[in-house]
């Protein structure tokens, strides 16, 4: 290539344009290393004149070994790309002030997160916080005259100082035991040490940090994966409303989050600085619960553009995690809600008020899609306008409505939409480059008859450069949740693009209790976890290899994670002449002994129907560990040592069944992850383990 054309593709790179390949010699079959080049879009937030979008972009710094984030710009029409921040800290959770010229976000890029502001015209970022603890989850104030963040402090500590302080004590401390008097000890990846996510408001430019739920033992926004959509500032500015779960002794199995309105009035007086006295004292500015009638969930407020409306998620099963979510609304500051949604049997998530407040959009699980759905707020019809794809972080702009989509071929970019979805625009083509130097499978969808005859979808995804006239080994993914789904998304730890580049036909049943396919589905799976999905698993491959004759049903693998491990296990005793090999990553060997040694007891209550010493028959009805003596298949064990949801001696406990018998096994060990393999490197040695594992029983 000449001179010339390399310093065009240079400039094209360095400005983040992107290149695509010089031809299909220079493609190659997908790995992990592609997936980790891919760069994630995530949180945009439109602009209060409708023009702008404000996204985070996360790229993956192999040296580092961990993600970075940076903020970027795009126009609406989706001309003007241009990254915002450019730091080798994280910059994320961009929100506008409402002047539509000043960015605020958090960033690493001090010793510790704080709230930072940029101009969109470019120049230096300033620091607006300076305070003694990260932040976290921030949103700003209607009128711009406050920002709300969260930061962990203790209780009934008077300020971040204090904490700060009582945290520098423990660290000083000669000894290291910590002495707990209820649940949680731990949760999910961190052992717990008495502080907790409190919600704090600060009035712009100087104005001190007031918890607004001092006092409060309680979390906002939820843990483990909170997002500052559980919280936000009444039309006026003058309160707040946020999301927590106040459970006392029951937090460990209680699903009981409501949602709770805090009067921010006086806020920037000087006496007003870090605690507030008065908000844990009873008195009448205390949180007030505005959900008490609803001992279930109750989450994400939003308020309409015209701010007479107030818009949430609610749950109607208390310990029930994964029951259907329902939108209510409820007009503001004062009336009785009303379910806008009881009569669509789909569970939304993200949603957002249309820019003249007429309409919901949502998104929500469809039949092995997340689709995006408008509902009319006055008679609850609703509406698809995007059907395919995962579709994420609706937002409204004019007319239109912003979104982020990914696809089993394609990590998320930007579009946008009109009202009826009948005029598309794709808004970015950031990863447009890295996804054509790729050669990918292509993907689609079938249907068969699973248990007791009910209809069951499942995807397929072809191996790279497809060959009809070929015979192809099978990997046989098995999602968890139990109530979760292996959908069209483009998936950052069980892609089946993977595999497929490795030469692999991947097969997906989203079984009995998956996800989108109706709140029935979905609930079908309590008390049955080697029942109905094992049926599935089994009418489902059978199907596949029936359908498509190219696939070797001599040479099928299976994998999955959390209860996908579960499954595998399962399959061991009850399923064990079937697969070549299989791949049990975080898996519960023993359901019995999982239930006393997991975090969230609300989960495994709810499944199995009660408690081990209340219901016993249902923990030992399906549990693996009961048919370790017909124990046959080679098995990879992977697991996490900060793994609290499935401990990892439920990992180790399976290795050593399978060393004793005699069976072929490997155990892949990170004491450094938790339920999920985060490290790029740790995913890289994960993916490489686990392929070299398949060829080994299947080449």
């Amino acid at each position: 290539m000449c001179k010339a054309a390399l310093s065009v593709l240079m400039i094209l790179f360095l400005s983040g344009c992107s290149v695509l390949p010089l031809g299909a010699a220079d493609t190659h079959p997908f790995s992990i290393h592609d997936m980790l080049a891919m760069e994630r879009i995530s949180d945009p937030q439109v602009s209060p004149d409708g023009r702008r979008i404000v996204f985070t972009l996360r790229t993956t710094d192999l040296e580092a070994d961990r993600g970075r984030t940076d903020l970027w710009l795009v126009n609406t029409d989706g001309t003007g790309l241009s990254r915002l921040t450019t730091h080798e800290a994280g910059d994320f959770n961009g929100r506008w002030m409402p002047d539509g010229k000043t960015i605020v976000f958090i960033s690493t890029r001090s010793d510790c997160a704080q709230v930072w502001q940029i101009s969109i015209e470019g120049g230096e970022a300033t620091q607006i916080t300076t305070e003694p603890l990260d932040v976290g989850n921030l949103i700003v104030s209607p009128d711009g005259l406050a920002i709300a963040y969260t930061m962990e402090v203790f209780p009934d500590a008077n300020g971040p100082a204090d904490t700060k302080a009582r945290l520098d004590e423990i660290a000083n401390r000669k000894t290291s035991g910590r002495i707990y008097e209820r649940v949680f000890v731990r949760h999910w990846d961190t052992w717990k040490d008495g502080r907790r996510s409190h919600l704090f408001v600060k009035a712009l430019p100087d104005g001190p940090a007031v918890d607004v739920m001092a006092g409060v033992d309680a979390d906002t926004p939820s843990r483990p994966w909170g997002r500052p959509e559980e919280f936000t500032f009444t039309p006026d500015g003058k309160a707040v409303v946020f999301t927590a779960r106040d459970a006392g002794r029951e937090e460990a199995w209680s699903t009981d989050f409501d949602l709770y309105l805090a009067d921010i009035k006086g806020l920037s007086s000087p006496s007003a600085i870090g605690h507030r006295p008065e908000l844990a004292s009873g008195s009448s500015i205390a949180p007030r619960c505005l959900t008490e009638k609803n001992p279930a969930w109750d989450t994400g407020p939003v308020f309409s553009p015209d701010g007479k409306t107030l818009a949430y998620l609610a749950m109607a099963r208390p310990g029930y995690e994964s029951d259907r979510l329902r939108i209510v609304v409820r007009p503001w500051p004062d009336g009785e809600p009303r379910i806008l949604t009881e009569s669509w049997d789909y569970s939304p998530s993200a949603f957002c008020f249309s820019a003249d407040g007429g309409t919901i959009y949502a998104t929500a699980d469809n039949l092995g899609q997340q689709s995006l759905f408008a509902i009319d707020i006055a008679g609850g019809d609703v509406r698809t306008v995007v059907r395919d794809g995962s579709v994420s972080s609706p937002v409204a702009a004019g007319g239109r409505i912003v979104y982020a989509m990914n696809n089993l071929k394609s990590p998320a970019e930007l579009y946008s939409a009109d009202a009826a979805g009948q005029e598309v625009r794709k808004l970015t083509d950031i990863n447009a480059g890295r996804v054509a130097a790729v050669r990918m499978g292509d993907y689609e969808q079938f249907t068969f008859s699973g248990w007791n005859n009910e209809t069951v979808y499942c995807y397929v995804v072809k191996p790279v450069d497809f060959d009809p006239a070929k015979k192809y080994p099978v990997a046989f993914l098995i999602h968890g949740g139990p109530q979760g789904s292996f959908g069209n998304q483009f998936h950052y730890r069980w892609n089946p693009q993977f595999y497929a580049g490795a030469g692999y036909a991947a097969v997906m049943v989203d079984f009995h209790g998956s996800t989108g396919y109706g709140q029935g589905f979905c609930d079908s799976i309590r008390g049955d976890w080697g029942g109905k999905p094992f049926i599935d698993l089994q009418k489902g491959l059978a199907a596949a290899l029936e359908r498509y004759r190219w696939m070797d049903g001599d040479r099928v693998v299976a994998l999955g994670a959390s209860f996908g491990g579960y499954m595998v296990n399962w399959i061991a005793g009850n399923w064990p002449d079937r697969f070549r090999c299989l791949v049990n990553h975080d898996g519960n060997l023993c359901e019995r002994m999982a239930y006393y040694d997991t975090d969230e007891l609300w989960f495994p209550e709810w499944d199995h129907i009660g408690t081990p010493w209340d219901n016993p028959e249902h923990y030992e009805k399906h549990n693996p560990i009961n048919y370790v003596k017909n124990w046959q298949t080679p098995m990879l064990v992977i697991h996490g040592g900060n793994d609290f949801r499935v401990v990892d001696t439920q990992g180790l406990a399976a290795f050593n069944a399978l060393q004793r018998r005699g069976i072929p096994s490997k155990l892949l060990y990170f004491p450094d992850e938790s339920h999920w393999v985060q490290r790029p490197h740790n995913s890289i040695l994960w993916h490489e383990t686990v392929l070299a594992w398949l060829n080994q029983w299947t080449r």
